[in-house]
């Protein structure tokens, strides 16, 4: 079935990018390539993504044949993108039926779109140097810190001639057509921590968490919705800045669990290796979480040293030569210390920050 998803998804436009169709994760944008000419640029890095991830899962399944052509596919993918998907300080978002960029700073409307900055990084699609300038623009052109908000794109679609479908329909600012999508908020921050810049991570997390819309009556009366579930959108539209739309939203929950637990505090499983890779801010001392993996607990700290030195991994008390953990399924209580340096994250921020 995997294999026939992405045998089905190799259609390519005359950029060498995928067909677009009636809609790709935005639905809103269903005239884009309605006419079947028009390609998705996002579309691309979600491909490149699902072709390399996938040659992984049909090697180990002896599929060398079919692991080999989404290798090749992905090859070409990335070629493609780095010829026609780059506009200049940012990746566009897509083609219409006719040519037509969209999310480029040739557009009126939708100049630029978060999705295309974060997922040539989450992908490892986008070349590194436009992938970095293209998240810094994300954080000058969309990032609203006076609302707390992340938006989708910008400007918002309203009186152009552009017709990317339903999206215009929405009042410019309100869901996906300018507001706050909050998939793509997060998918914003997983990019930043991708790129290692902590600081910046941790300060749009708390720019976006829901807690953080509801500390005083003032933001009370505009957030308007639940503080503690995730919401799917937030306005951007005057008058309206900063009001939460659908609440106890489970995808935008789902993203956001991810987002905390591998990104932010750096959990992540492959198989039976555990990998420990945070990204807090420097300000955080120490944290702890607990992992439970079949009948073994692991309980795990993590100290941030502030010294320039290498990151220590310690299982009970004997340091590893190795940046994993291999579970065992019954080993009872295991205790993990890793002695993190915060000063080399630190010099990595300045590094992307330029």
């Amino acid at each position: 079935h995997c294999k026939l998803a992405l045998k089905h998804g190799l259609r390519f436009g005359v950029h060498g990018l995928p067909l677009m169709g009636s809609g790709d994760w935005n639905d809103g944008m269903d005239r884009v390539g309605i006419e079947g000419k028009g390609e998705s640029v996002w579309l691309a890095f979600f491909l490149y993504d699902n072709l390399t991830s996938f040659a992984k899962i049909a090697k180990a399944q002896k599929d060398e044949d079919f692991a080999e052509e989404c290798l090749e596919q992905a090859k070409k993918l990335k070629q493609n993108i780095s010829k026609n998907a780059w506009d200049g300080e940012w990746y566009r978002r897509a083609y219409f039926d006719d040519g037509t960029p969209l999310g480029s700073s040739k557009n009126i409307e939708c100049r630029i779109d978060s999705i295309s900055q974060s997922w040539s990084v989450l992908s490892g699609g986008g070349e590194k140097k436009h992938s970095v300038s293209g998240m810094k623009s994300v954080d000058q052109f969309l990032v609203d810190r006076d609302h707390g908000i992340i938006k989708l794109l910008d400007p918002a679609f309203d009186t152009s001639k552009l017709d990317p479908g339903y999206i215009k329909g929405y009042v410019p600012g309100v869901r996906e057509n300018g507001g706050q999508y909050t998939h793509a908020a997060i998918w914003t921050m997983m990019a930043f921590a991708a790129l290692g810049d902590n600081e910046k991570v941790w300060e749009l997390f708390s720019l976006i968490n829901p807690v953080n819309h509801a500390k005083t009556e003032e933001l009370i009366k505009q957030y308007k919705v639940e503080p503690y579930v995730a919401v799917a959108d937030i306005y951007s539209t005057p008058e309206h800045e900063g009001r939460g739309g659908w609440a106890w939203y489970t995808g935008s929950a789902g993203w956001m669990y991810q987002f905390i637990l591998e990104s932010l505090l750096g959990l992540r499983r492959e198989g039976n290796k555990l990998y420990i890779q945070p990204c807090a801010p420097a300000a955080w001392d120490t944290f702890s979480i607990q992992y439970k993996y079949e009948k073994t607990l692991y309980n795990i700290t993590i100290n941030n040293i502030k010294k320039d030195t290498k990151t220590i991994i310690l299982l009970n008390g004997k340091e590893q030569n190795k940046n994993f953990i291999e579970l065992q399924e019954n080993a009872g209580n295991q205790e993990i210390i890793i002695n993190l340096s915060t000063v080399k994250l630190e010099k990595a921020t300045e590094i992307l920050n330029g």
